[in-house]
């Protein structure tokens, strides 16, 4: 009998794949709606990673390079609502930051696929959980994260 074999001789099923996600919040919108998807006992796929920063306009782009670097299959950015910010504009550097960045994912070799952004309130635990619910089932359609240029050398020492 082999490795892959049970002990009928069908073929074992293969270990289901399990995506590693990384979510940069917000102190004071997200993860306060994190905290209230748990606090409320929600029910979401414990495939994601937390980072709280005190605003999404404080995210450094290497942050999330250093994410897939370091074995993140998606990457999830996620602040007040527009117009909400603490901070009165940080989710508005956040996005406009987000556009500037797409080439240096696309050099990089990481699809736009893997990186999503959202904005969830304090108030919304709901949202959150679904929200980190539809991301793993995303980034399981897309399997393991493989950069599409991987002889190039990586951007972060």
């Amino acid at each position: 009998m082999t490795e892959t074999q049970t002990q009928e001789g069908a073929p074992a099923a293969e270990e289901a794949f399990e995506p590693r996600l990384v979510a940069f919040v917000c102190n004071w919108c997200t993860y306060a709606g994190a905290d209230l998807a748990g606090t409320s006992r929600l029910q979401y796929a414990p495939n994601v990673r937390i980072v709280k920063l005190p605003c999404t306009g404080r995210i450094d782009p290497l942050f999330i390079l250093k994410a897939f670097e370091g074995g993140a299959d998606g990457v999830l950015v996620s602040g007040c609502h527009p117009g909400d910010c603490h901070y009165t504009s940080g989710n508005y550097h956040a996005r406009r930051r987000w556009t500037v960045f797409r080439e240096l994912l696309s050099f990089a070799g990481i699809s736009e696929d893997r990186l999503f952004f959202s904005w969830v309130s304090a108030a919304e635990g709901q949202k959150f959980a679904d929200l980190i619910n539809d991301l793993t089932e995303k980034v399981r359609a897309a399997g393991h994260f493989e950069p599409t240029n991987p002889g190039r050398r990586a951007l972060c020492p």
